[in-house]
């Protein structure tokens, strides 16, 4: 147990190296809220988040505890292509709802108790009339009344509190230059304020997240990709696609990063922020993996994938200086700034031929493809500099090899530079493939 605390507390080191003095947005809807020990759970990792000096905004919806309000009263809720009309009576209702949970989070955020997460917290939180809004109007010949728009964030005021380590609250509520009250969309708000503040990070929580053919949730998105899993049917709720594609219009205006975050799972949101793989899908301007050629400043993360392979003996020993020595016949796949994956391409351009050698891929990214796309660009590398087949030798990952088109061969079917280097001792098998 201690082993793996040490190992992790090493781990998260980059991010709380990288977070400080960011400006995170961080939006929920009040089914959150409504979840009484999940959200003294998220309060928690907020206070962490806060702890690391990270700037903080919370943007919270009142949905549920609207609805609430309006069965209290006897009154209905209207609804009219997906919005709610918001007349009189749902006002009150929306003032209401945002009103108590403004206290009740601001309390909890007040929290200070001795053993608990947060002790000497002594965290301030602040809100106010940040969001100028705007009536949606008559649409389709319905009047939504007092539903509105975010027509601007004072993202001034937003940021002098940011400076002071304050945490500022947001609820969705809009004012008007001649004193209205607007019902937004806590969705809405979150994307303005986060454009506004230009914040390094918009974090939003859902019920349901994208999933993959296999029923995997899909880690990563493109904002285009995103933007085209919202609009489309899929096995996302409407307000999840909703969600998706709020954080994908605020990338595209220039959010450093979108996180869809499952409020189902015990602290999503320190998992999303502080490892590598999350447990959430992250929306990135452009895609976060790269398969490129090797540069020196690689070679650390590249031990780092090999070392455990030549300690089992799945791979051959070979020092750093070597690696930095063949740079050039190397490729290394990239996943946001991490190296997870290499392969080395060694020509023989005598026999035309090349060696397809120290195949190595990340745990966590071994069902990715990564090993499949790595010998894909070698073969094209190979075939680039006029060779007709390529080899490898290996004695773990015969079937492997044979999945991609290899077939089985002899030792003297190497060239004979690589046959006299060949190790009789740790009797690697010969696999080759004409490309």
């Amino acid at each position: 147990m201690a082993e793996n605390f040490v190992r992790w507390f090493r781990q998260v080191a980059p991010y709380v190296h990288d977070f400080g003095g960011r400006t995170f947005v961080v939006a929920f809807g009040g089914e959150l809220v409504a979840e009484r020990a999940r959200f003294a759970s998220f309060i928690h990792d907020v206070n962490v988040l806060a702890s690391l000096e990270i700037r903080l905004v919370l943007v919270h919806g009142a949905r549920l505890q609207i609805e609430a309000e309006l069965k209290r009263q006897g009154l209905r809720s209207k609804y009219a292509q997906g919005l709610r009309i918001t007349d009189e009576g749902a006002l009150t209702a929306v003032k209401h709802a945002a009103g108590v949970l403004r206290v009740e989070i601001e309390a909890l955020l007040s929290q200070g108790l001795p053993n608990s997460p947060m002790a000497r917290a002594q965290i301030r939180v602040v809100s106010g009339n940040y969001i100028t809004a705007r009536p949606i109007g008559v649409r389709k010949g319905v009047d939504f009344l007092f539903t509105g728009a975010v027509r601007k964030v004072d993202a001034a005021a937003l940021s002098s509190h940011l400076d002071v380590a304050d945490i500022v609250l947001v609820p969705p509520l809009g004012y008007s230059t001649t004193g209205e009250v607007f019902n937004l969309s806590w969705e809405d708000v979150a994307e303005n304020v986060a454009v506004a503040l230009k914040a390094d990070k918009l974090l939003m929580y859902t019920e349901k997240l994208p999933t993959d053919r296999k029923g995997n949730v899909v880690s990563e998105l493109t904002a285009d990709e995103a933007a085209t899993i919202s609009g489309k049917k899929t096995d996302l709720t409407p307000a999840a696609s909703r969600t998706l594609e709020h954080l994908a219009r605020a990338v595209k205006a220039g959010v450093g990063r979108g996180h869809l975050v499952t409020r189902r799972a015990e602290g999503s949101l320190l998992q999303e922020l502080f490892t590598h793989a999350g447990v959430g899908t992250m929306v990135t301007a452009d895609a976060t993996e790269r398969l490129r050629a090797a540069k020196i400043e690689d070679v650390r993360g590249m031990l780092a994938l090999i070392e455990p392979l030549e300690a089992e003996g799945t791979l051959v020993k070979r020092s750093r200086e070597l690696i930095e020595a063949e740079i050039g016949n190397f490729l290394v796949v990239e996943h946001d700034g991490v190296i997870v994956g290499c392969a080395a391409l060694y020509p023989y351009p005598d026999d035309k031929s090349a060696e397809f050698a120290c195949l190595a891929v990340a745990d966590g990214y071994r069902e990715a493809g990564y090993g499949e796309r790595l010998l894909k660009t070698c073969e094209e590398r190979a075939r680039g500099l006029r060779l007709r087949r390529i080899f490898a030798l290996t004695t773990h990952a015969a079937h492997w090899f044979l999945e991609q088109g290899f077939r089985a061969a002899d030792v003297k079917a190497l060239p004979e530079q690589r046959q006299a280097l060949y190790n009789w001792k740790r009797g690697s098998k010969v696999f080759l493939k004409r490309i």
